[in-house]
């Protein structure tokens, strides 16, 4: 497994996503990742936890694990994110689990779940990457 891994969490660079959202990764291995982000933040003007921040989130997660099955040659690529919003969150912080699907040589799926702080289902998401070899400098 690559270095960057060998601590279950790669290093997260300043001026990313997932730092400008408050992502906190909690788990990240080929099979799993998880990690939450508060609502606050990352609402829509009707107060809602944005849409497009619960996708954020279960591209991040699912991508991490992907990243670490291709590790230590290849690279994921986020490829297909079909995310469906099942119940609105105006507060406190959701939850987000990918579980692989599918870990093949070039194409790598994830089931990502995402919770409100009382375990109830907010989003389910599903993400395809692709993988590829990882370029040379």
């Amino acid at each position: 497994m690559d270095e960057s891994f060998a601590a279950g969490i790669p290093p997260i660079p300043d001026g990313t996503l997932i730092r400008r959202m408050e992502m906190d990764i909690v788990e990240v291995t080929a099979e799993r990742a998880s990690g939450s982000m508060p609502v606050e933040g990352n609402r829509q003007v009707y107060g809602l936890l944005h849409g497009g921040a619960s996708a954020a989130l279960a591209e991040t997660l699912g991508s991490l694990a992907a990243m670490a099955h291709a590790a230590p040659d290849g690279i994921a690529v986020g490829v297909d994110l079909s995310i469906t919003h099942h119940k609105a969150v105006t507060d406190g912080r959701v939850t987000g689990v990918a579980t692989a699907l599918h870990r093949g040589r070039t194409v790598a799926s994830y089931a990502i779940d995402i919770t409100d702080d009382s375990g109830a289902r907010v989003s389910t998401a599903r993400l395809t990457c692709a993988i590829r070899p990882k370029p040379t400098a």
